[in-house]
């Protein structure tokens, strides 16, 4: 009976979808799932597509529960609504728009285009597709109210997304996030602006460009040395997305000349034709930029996500093996370099910091201190560390952040991860390192050897459906009424609950007076320097295990031997946790 009520509700809400405003094609196909498909119908039409804190993010086809025209201009007019009542004295809203290379990327952009245009604003549309951090220079740029960029990320070709920016260039966060929510619920296709005021778009594109990079291009911090190792082999691929130009182009302006590309993957795609997953986090996407630098013995590997906001980097052992490096590794030798630069170029005053999400690794934090540079906690989520940075502006200087999840930041005329300058300063500690007569990889050893070896090591469970959801929750319930006394036999020594208020106040305090807001996140930490963090995914139906540990490093020479005891601590701590 219950999976007839449901049908007979998806049908009534699909028959909507066969008169105007939707047009032709989208009602014929609509009209063929209602007649013949009702398993595709129930997905397509069971509920509706959600508007998160970030946005949108779905399958693309027709429906309610999709992304296309119709659901991107409900958002669109949501948002617009709410863009209206807070900048009600700003003569003309101004907003900017990007989009990846994805399928149906061009049309969605366009179509956010028009509904902001039919609401009296001033629309910035990039003429092709651009990384999502040149959108949030964009924004900053023009002086925009507001911005989005159709992109789904490192998601699945089938999959697009629209994420939405406030005026300071970084992704909405608290209170906006929510009362935007609440706007675009409101939302139906017949409340929809459609008729768009074309004289209202002004496309951009080489300019902003030109301005973008040499903006990027002031962030080098060794002109010298790059004179002296222009000519190291740098193996770049932007898998088939946004990156293309911009990020050779970059390389370029600091000095490197020896810049290699893998031309299949230089086809903007958003089939991804030549990967199984567009995603810099996994070895495969890489195999062929890793074959490329064994072929021309390239000194590093760099590989960026279809928006070009996240970058995977590659480089060789001791062994001449090249091996991916994970999140936490790169944002160790880009944040020890900058750090190191900075301070032998006399740029420490006094005023500097750094900020890290909760999740990513301690070092950060260790390297931080050792040069008295303030290091800040934000939860997960890059617009935190654009909150920082905004924040402070001209009061503390920002020199750089990051996440374990291959997104990192330097400067303060940026407020998203980027992947474009995160080459470049990458390319950039490459060549100091050379210059220095090190590898990359002997280079992370001998941090490792001055701060000690950390690993880490994340877990996603996947639980699926409404039944998946309550699970997870249950999880959650369970780990705060019990928490373990002792994780792998070492005692507890905190727990950090951030719903718990106490909590959140003594976070506030050790993190120099930054908010963090409440959000479903448990930590664990333990005698022996474990750390151990727990939260439901934002995006997707998982929960995440991340698991931090640590042990001294005397010689680099025992680096094998002291990896593989940590990753037997990582195993045991699971094992105890029973998630395997």
């Amino acid at each position: 009976m219950e999976n007839q009520d449901l049908l007979a509700s998806v049908k009534n809400r699909a028959s909507q979808w066969l008169h105007e405003p939707f047009d032709a094609e989208t009602r014929k196909k609509v009209k063929d799932l209602i007649d013949g498909n009702e398993v595709e119908l129930i997905e397509c039409f069971y509920r509706n597509l959600e508007f998160g804190t970030g946005g949108l993010r779905g399958i693309m086809g027709v429906g309610t529960n999709r992304m296309n025209i119709y659901t991107v201009a409900m958002a669109t007019q949501g948002l617009s609504n709410y863009l209206i009542q807070e900048f009600k004295n700003v003569p003309q809203i101004k907003v900017a728009i990007a989009h990846d290379p994805r399928n149906n990327s061009r049309l969605f952009a366009e179509t956010t285009a028009n509904i902001f245009s039919a609401n009296g604003f001033k629309v910035y549309l990039f003429d092709a597709l651009r990384p999502t951090p040149e959108l949030s220079f964009a924004i900053r740029y023009f002086k925009c109210q507001s911005g989005v960029v159709i992109t789904a990320s490192h998601n699945p070709k089938e999959y697009n997304g629209y994420k939405a920016y406030w005026d300071d260039g970084g992704q909405i966060i608290s209170p906006h996030d929510k009362l935007i929510i609440e706007e675009v619920q409101k939302v139906s296709p017949e409340k929809v602006n459609f008729k768009a005021r074309l004289e209202n778009i002004e496309l951009i594109g080489a300019e902003i460009d030109d301005i973008y990079t040499n903006q990027i291009t002031g962030l080098s911090l060794a002109h010298d040395i790059i004179r002296r190792q222009k000519d190291m082999k740098i193996i770049y691929t932007p898998l088939h997305g946004s990156g293309v130009k911009l990020v050779p182009m970059v390389l370029r302006k600091f000095g490197f000349t020896n810049i290699l590309n893998v031309p299949e993957q230089d086809v903007s795609d958003g089939n991804f034709p030549t990967i199984k997953s567009p995603n810099p986090e996994e070895s495969s996407a890489l195999a062929m930029a890793i074959q490329k630098a064994r072929d021309t013995n390239a000194d590093l590997v760099m590989a960026t996500d279809p928006d070009a906001d996240r970058v995977g980097i590659v480089v060789r052992n001791n062994q001449g093996e090249y091996i991916v490096l994970n999140g936490n590794q790169t944002a160790t030798l880009l944040i020890h370099y900058l750090l190191t630069k900075w301070s032998e170029n006399g740029k420490l005053k006094g005023s500097e910091y750094i900020v890290k999400t909760i999740v990513t690794t301690e070092l950060l934090a260790a390297m931080a201190a050792r040069f008295s540079v303030t290091c800040y906690d934000v939860l997960t989520g890059f617009k935190y560390i654009a909150d920082v940075i905004k924040t402070f502006e001209g009061k503390q200087t920002f020199i750089g952040g990051g996440e374990e999840s291959y997104g990192y930041l330097a400067g303060e005329f940026v407020r998203d991860k980027d992947a474009v300058m995160s080459c470049a300063l990458i390319a950039e500690a490459c060549a100091y390192a050379k210059d220095n007569g090190k590898t990359m990889y002997e280079q992370l050893l001998e941090i490792y050897k001055i701060y000690g070896l950390y690993k880490e090591k994340l877990i996603s469970i996947e639980k699926k459906g409404k039944s998946g959801q309550e699970e997870i929750q249950r999880m959650m319930v369970d780990f705060r009424k019990n928490p373990p006394a002792k994780i792998n036999g070492s005692p507890m020594t905190e727990v950090m609950d951030y719903l718990d208020d106490a909590c959140i106040e003594k976070a506030n305090r050790k993190n120099g007076g930054i908010r963090i807001p409440k959000a479903d996140v448990l930590q664990f930490f333990t005698a022996d320097g474990s750390k151990i963090s727990i939260r439901p995914s934002g995006t997707e139906p998982k929960i995440k295990f991340y698991f931090g540990v640590k042990d001294n490093l005397k010689n680099v020479s025992d680096y094998d031997k002291v990896s593989a005891l940590l990753d037997e601590r990582i195993n045991e701590i699971i094992a105890d946790l029973k998630l395997k």
